[in-house]
């Protein structure tokens, strides 16, 4: 496994863990029609794109719907990272050898700490009583998926430190969110157990 290659396991296990079937359908969309070498076979082959695409179309829908993308997140919670594990493998070549298997946990665990900052920022996102919100956050979670896996195609060290920065900064906006929702709700408390 070549550092590029290492370079795009980390990034497609990031994009695994915010929107697995984008991943697949553009990844091997890249290798069927758009030349790129080393992308997997099976990734290209068309039942695998007709069911990313038509999964990708499903999340499309379910990741703008407060709550109901938190139900798809936790249906997830094991898809994603096991899919990242499968793509950073499938990367890694036929080696059968410990790269394959240092690459499936690499593209698996990006994936997980990718996805536990989704689904961590949709429950405090869902906690705003408007549902605008929910659909920026989707629709910018699409773009960024898909502008970072194309990018990282002719510049994947880059697109390794955005899927890094993306991942750190969802963590810590986060944290951020989560406590000033724990703020609010303590303010509330306070405020209602407070004698008239």
């Amino acid at each position: 496994m070549g550092v590029d290659s290492l370079a795009y396991v980390v990034t497609s296990g990031w994009a695994s863990g915010v929107n697995v079937y984008a991943t697949v359908l553009v990844t091997g969309l890249l290798g069927r029609v758009g030349g790129v070498d080393g992308v997997p076979d099976v990734l290209q082959r068309t039942d695998v794109l007709i069911l990313a695409g038509g999964l990708w179309g499903v999340e499309f829908v379910a990741d703008k719907i407060p709550y109901v993308d938190n139900a798809w997140d936790a249906v997830h919670t094991v898809i994603r990272p096991t899919i990242g594990a499968i793509i950073g493998a499938l990367l890694a070549g036929e080696a059968q050898d410990v790269n394959e298997a240092f690459a499936a946990v690499l593209g698996g665990g990006t994936a997980l700490a990718s996805h536990a900052a989704k689904a961590g920022l949709r429950l405090a996102v869902n906690a705003s009583p408007e549902p605008v919100s929910n659909i920026i956050l989707s629709l910018l979670e699409d773009g960024a998926v898909v502008g970072v896996i194309l990018f990282s195609v002719n510049h994947p060290y880059a697109a390794l430190a955005i899927a890094l920065a993306l991942m750190a900064g969802a963590g810590i906006l986060l944290v951020v969110l989560f406590r000033a929702i724990r703020t609010t709700v303590a303010r509330f408390l306070g405020e209602s157990a407070a004698p008239t």
